[in-house]
């Protein structure tokens, strides 16, 4: 993580009740995710469903609608994989930032699915339980405390996914604005984890290669920033 960014300022929480924020949550989670053949429809629920939103969240939104939406669907696949497949900045994996790929990350992942479980849901079977746009969804799903305890307790991570998408000048900046913008107040603790994390990067030790605790890396091969 050698690449400097610009140190963005934190966001000051927009009011939202728990259905826009819900209704934001699951915005983000569906364009979080790799787009498909759906990718145009979903672009439309957004903005659609974007109009029921406080005017900086909303804006957030339209803003990569807007964006993305005079590419084709080659070319956002393709920066999609740049972006967040291939830049361990922007990784997607909330345990990435505070565990790399270390051994404590094996069990800061189960912690997550026990938590989609206590919830009554199960992670999709095809990532890892810690991808954020899944953990977007089960916040717009359930309007019980413990999404907010995930999302807060990685709230360090998400700040840096932000810098560093803003720092790639990637239309997916606008989707972590948007998330941001729906959270509490980021607290001294986490400030002071975020600056950690921006200085130091996430934990670098290998987890043990005959026993290896993860189903995969958290990123190809990075290309060069």
């Amino acid at each position: 993580m050698s690449r400097r960014f610009p140190v963005l300022p934190f966001l000051d929480p927009v009011r939202v009740d728990a259905e826009q924020r819900a209704t934001a949550h699951m915005a983000a989670a569906l364009l979080l995710d790799h787009p498909g053949p759906d990718h145009d429809a979903q672009l439309a629920g957004v903005r659609e469903a974007a109009a029921s939103l406080p005017g900086a969240v909303r804006d957030a939104l339209l803003a990569f609608v807007d964006a993305v939406g005079a590419w084709d669907l080659t070319d956002r696949q393709a920066h999609y994989v740049q972006t967040f497949d291939l830049r361990r900045r922007c990784a997607l994996y909330l345990t990435y930032y505070g565990a790399g790929d270390t051994r404590r990350r094996g069990m800061a992942l189960v912690r997550f699915s026990e938590a989609f479980r206590a919830c009554g849901w199960q992670p999709r079977e095809d990532e890892l339980p810690d991808h954020l746009p899944g953990v977007l969804e089960l916040s717009a799903r359930d309007r019980g405390p413990v999404p907010d305890v995930l999302l807060a307790s990685h709230r360090d991570g998400l700040e840096v996914l932000r810098s560093a998408l803003h720092g790639y000048g990637s239309p997916y900046a606008h989707l972590l604005d948007a998330v941001c913008l729906t959270l509490p107040p980021v607290d001294d603790a986490t400030a002071a984890r975020f600056a950690a994390l921006l200085t130091q990067g996430p934990p670098t030790e290998t987890v043990g290669m005959d026993t290896p605790l993860l189903p995969f890396p958290t990123v190809r091969s990075e290309v060069p920033a």
